[in-house]
């Protein structure tokens, strides 16, 4: 595979081959003037300038349908090893323009070069070595032949192409530069891969095939339980160590797993799962805030090695909220004092917390990236805080607000605490 040097490259090699047929025809004698080869913008090209010239434009890059979907993906499914370098393949498309003052220079000029790119439709692997390898005092020149052009899985063609007056009418306009006698090319295909080092994979041992019905999980709902022996409640919030539900359909495999945040899988037990639910112990260690979670069906060849099972058909991923709780908290507090509340689950140190008091908003200082997840939260309340007794109190984790107690008439009653 080529480096990203590979498009100049392609330019050089397009310049040389014209330089050559200049030198080779004679075209100098021909016209009785030197001929310039050039890789400049058209609005860059002097045109009071009477020297005759051949100007190769790349005027655009654009992806090899062809080569579009050989790539596989580069980076594992976790997203932490680099497994494989899929190449970008480009086609590179140049005007061919020719300049000249004198009568039909400018034909003469556009004949001989379209002919030296009729004459080498596949530019060679020893061609491109011979033209890179050519001796130059350019640095950049020198860089080119190591791009790896000529040692790129496939060979570079060139192509002419069809253009439309309106189409060449509007690019020259683009150009803001007047049209010349011009022909189009296309080059395809240029490989370009990183270097970069991949995780090697082990060769295929054994093969096996197993036919299973396909049916595909969904998830509908995520609601909690507080506990085993507990009713599932519409709307309840989800706290630490409740149950999680899921409801969907189709959940039911196999080898059905919860995955939670892409990474925590957890194992329902066989009576807590049927074909339209699954409910599962939230992890101890998960943090309040927002979570995904997905139904991932494994697929168990038998084979009794450690790869199996494998992974099979995955529902929707589907989002859940768990709320912050309050566990202790002082009756009341006093301006210009430390408020120090103590909360489930812990928090960790890259987490957003606030503490709401009432009708006002008090943040919890952030902490050292290293510092440990914490249950223990405290904020300095300020001289001008607003005083109440009996102030409605909540934490905010990243968004997720602790749950209020309520009486009978569904009015909010706890935690509360008098601001002094």
């Amino acid at each position: 595979m080529s480096s990203p040097l590979a498009i100049a490259a392609v330019t050089a090699l397009l310049r040389s081959f014209m330089r050559d047929a200049v030198i080779a025809y004679d075209l100098a004698t021909l016209l009785d003037d030197d001929v310039t080869l050039s890789a400049d913008p058209p609005d860059r090209i002097d045109l009071s300038v009477t020297t005759p010239r051949i100007n190769l434009f790349l005027f655009q890059a654009t992806e090899n349908q062809g080569w579009k979907n050989y790539g596989l993906p580069s980076r594992s499914s976790n997203g932490e090893n680099r497994i494989a370098n899929p190449p970008m393949a480009l086609d590179l498309t140049y005007l061919v323009t020719a300049y000249g003052t004198g009568d039909s220079f400018a034909e003469t000029l556009l004949g001989y070069a379209m002919f030296v790119l009729h004459e080498m439709p596949v530019l060679t692997r020893d061609a491109i070595r011979d033209a890179l390898g050519a001796a130059s005092t350019d640095p950049l020149f020198k860089a080119l032949a190591t791009s790896g052009l000529a040692d790129q899985i496939e060979q570079i063609k060139i192509v002419p192409q069809t253009v439309s007056i309106d189409d060449l009418s509007k690019l020259w306009t683009a150009l803001q530069s007047q049209y010349r006698p011009t022909a189009v090319y296309k080059v395809s295909v240029v490989l370009i891969e990183s270097e970069k080092s991949v995780k090697p994979t082990l060769p295929v041992r054994a093969r096996n095939l197993l036919v299973l019905p396909f049916q595909n999980p969904s998830i509908e709902t995520v609601q909690s339980q507080a506990s085993d022996t507990a009713d599932i409640v519409a709307d309840q919030p989800i706290l630490a160590g409740y149950n999680l539900v899921i409801d969907g359909k189709q959940l039911r495999g196999e080898t059905s797993r919860v995955l939670i945040d892409n990474e925590t899988e957890v194992t329902p037990n066989e009576n807590k799962i049927t074909p339209t639910r699954i409910i599962v112990p939230l992890p101890s260690d998960l943090q309040p805030g927002l979570h995904s979670v997905q139904v991932v069906q494994r697929v168990d060849f038998g084979t009794g090695l450690s790869s199996d099972p494998h992974r099979g058909v995955e529902s929707n991923v589907a989002a859940f909220v768990l709320a912050p709780q309050i566990e202790t908290s002082p009756a009341s507090v006093a301006r210009g004092a430390t408020l120090v509340l103590k909360v489930k689950p812990a928090v960790g140190s890259d987490q957003r917390a606030t503490f709401l008091l009432g009708s006002g908003t008090i943040s919890v200082p952030a902490r050292a990236a290293d510092d440990p997840p914490a249950t223990e939260l405290s904020v300095l309340v300020p001289d001008d805080f607003q005083k109440g007794a009996n102030q409605l109190l909540r934490v905010q984790i990243d968004g997720a607000e602790s749950p209020l107690g309520t009486d009978g008439a569904g009015k909010y009653i706890s935690p509360k605490i008098t601001i002094t």
